[in-house]
């Protein structure tokens, strides 16, 4: 299974603010799920994220 962070989490390991994690989320950048109420971000989907970046910067 794959492991969930949450929002902080996502931003410390991308060094941004939590606000922008959400920014990401809502233009659909960076895929999540909602457990309960709370937004969980796969770490797979930040994972892809981070190598689609890569790719855009090359």
């Amino acid at each position: 299974m794959a492991e969930l962070l949450t929002v902080p989490e996502v931003a410390a390991q991308l060094k941004v603010g939590r606000t922008k994690v959400y920014d990401l989320i809502r233009t659909n950048r960076l895929a999540s799920i909602k457990v309960d109420g709370c937004r969980r971000i796969p770490h797979e989907a930040v994972r892809s994220f981070i190598r689609q970046q890569m790719r855009e910067a090359a």
